[in-house]
């Protein structure tokens, strides 16, 4: 048995003890959606950390750096920055105005049924985009790393994910992303010692080699130092320079729109343990990026090219786990091997998480049933059974798209699709008093449908090099769209005097926490 399937087993076997226990605790809604609010502030910070630094972090940056040098590294400060955005803008009021899901917030002082199943169309969306990138992306990196052809590694990941989401709630699922961070941040700190090792902990050597970086072969010295090798005119045309503050702004935005990132805030037990876990949050993955730069600018100066290449094609998701085997041997190999595998299935429970409690809590319960819950724990058996059908439906657009569909692609949606359509109307209902119904639904329906059409006429989509729309990173263009429409859709329908005079009442609750949800006690 290799020592990256002895590994796997370790990992599958401790998470799955993990899950059994928080089974026995998920007595009841609030223990099973927000893990009875008992999370404390770093806890829930390396969750956060753990859910977002995702395989595309960990595998796709490292590649984009070692190709692309200081432009890749922008997809690095752009994913460190959202969280300021977080910590200034959602955190606090998310947690205390909210219960949930994303969509309570905006049903605060809106009238629930149409804001709550708007926003839960939007969660599923982003949601299962993004869980479709991270399956492709499982199949591909467990097909070649251990052997395990890509349809049958699809599917363990999709049957591992639901079987933590379903039995062990929200609470197994932090569990699972906090052991995933630490193996991750152990991973990356090892990683980053022997590449500065291998340049004799030097980093004037280190930069030096970085900007005459030789891949091998005939091609001629790079330097990764140098801007405009992925964004520059000359690369990417007159629309490059654009395409990077396209791309910045929809990082920077799309991470405060995130549904499973925003659930993350109801684990805690008030506003103030919300903003305490952004700020660990932002010290691990603020060292995690900065350690992604090594990875990338180390393989670049350590790795030619031809070790990279199968069947004539330069596969950049290898980078970090070729440098790891390089530099440290099989069982470091192994151990990178393993964590990707741990990233993965830590990032698709959240996901799957965040969309099966906002199908049951926002559109099963408050939609279909006005709030009223049906049975004594219906709630949570339609979580269950939308995990389920998320789950499959996941696995089976990963596998019809198979492994060479651009994942980037997905990812990109899910980020355009949150920062168009659920951040603007998560800041106007919190910062406009004008605000009504009207705005909110169409600002989640022109942001959410503007995002999809665009990405789909972009070069990355259905169009390829010949498409209509000259960006690959639409938000420059959609997320303004998403704010006007939410903001044309208040200014020309009537005043809501309801909603306006509960703008107050959610103004003192956001900032101060008066009448929050509590914890609950295990």
């Amino acid at each position: 048995m290799s020592a990256p399937l002895i590994m796997f087993l370790a990992f599958v076997g401790l998470t799955l003890l993990i899950t059994f226990w928080a089974a026995k605790k998920n007595t009841g809604a609030s223990a099973y959606f927000a893990a009875g609010r008992s999370i404390t502030g770093w806890q829930n910070g390396l969750a956060v950390a753990g859910d977002y630094m995702s395989a595309a972090s960990f595998l796709g940056i490292s590649g984009m750096i070692y190709v692309a040098g200081y432009d890749g590294f922008m997809y690095s400060v752009g994913f460190l920055v959202a969280y300021i955005t977080v910590l200034l803008i959602v955190a606090e009021p998310l947690r205390n105005a909210g219960k949930y899901t994303m969509a309570d917030l905006l049903a605060y002082r809106l009238k629930p049924r149409p804001v709550r199943a708007l926003a839960s169309l939007s969660t599923l969306v982003v949601s299962t985009f993004y869980m479709i990138a991270q399956m492709v992306g499982a199949g591909a990196i467990i097909k070649q790393l251990i052997g395990i052809n890509f349809e049958p590694a699809v599917i363990g990941v999709g049957v591992l994910m639901l079987v933590y989401v379903v039995f062990g709630g929200m609470l197994a699922t932090t569990w699972v992303q906090i052991i995933k961070a630490l193996l991750l941040m152990v991973g990356a700190l090892l990683l980053s010692y022997l590449v500065l090792q291998f340049h004799d902990f030097s980093f004037t050597k280190f930069f030096d080699a970085v900007a005459h970086a030789d891949y091998g072969g005939s091609a001629a010295p790079k330097n990764l130092m140098e801007p405009g090798l992925k964004f520059g005119v000359a690369v990417a045309g007159p629309w490059g320079p654009i395409d990077l503050i396209s791309l910045c702004i929809g990082l920077v935005l799309g991470t405060a729109g995130l549904p499973h990132i925003l659930v993350r805030f109801y684990t805690v037990p008030d506003a103030k343990t919300a903003r305490s876990s952004v700020v660990w949050a932002m010290a691990i993955i603020g060292l995690f990026y900065i350690m992604t730069t090594l990875f990338g600018f180390g393989a670049a100066t350590i790795i030619d090219k031809a070790t990279l290449t199968t069947a004539g094609k330069l596969d950049v998701n290898m980078v970090a786990p070729v440098l790891a085997q390089v530099l440290g041997g099989e069982l470091f190999f192994a151990f990178i091997s393993a964590v990707a595998f741990a990233t993965i299935l830590a990032v698709v429970a959240g996901l799957t998480m965040s969309a099966s409690a906002s199908f049951a809590h926002d559109f099963y319960s408050n939609v279909i049933h006005h709030g009223k819950e049906n049975r004594p724990g219906q709630e949570i058996r339609v979580a269950r059974i939308t995990a389920f059908c998320v789950g499959a439906a996941s696995i089976a657009f990963a596998i019809y798209l198979g492994p060479t569909v651009n994942a980037a692609f997905l990812v990109g949606l899910a980020f355009s699709v949150a920062a168009s359509a659920n951040l603007p109307v998560i800041v106007l209902s919190v910062f406009w008093k004008r605000f009504n119904t009207s705005g909110a639904v169409a600002g989640l329906a022109v942001g959410l449908v503007a995002s999809i059409v665009l990405i789909l006429l972009s070069p990355s989509g259905i169009y390829g090099k010949d498409a209509p729309f000259p960006l690959s990173n639409p938000g420059i263009v959609s997320i303004p769209i998403g704010f006007l429409a939410a903001w044309l859709g208040t200014i020309f329908t009537a005043r809501d005097p309801e909603a306006e005079a509960k703008f107050a009442e959610l103004t003192v609750r956001a900032h101060t926490g008066l009448g929050s949800e509590k914890a609950t006690a295990h």
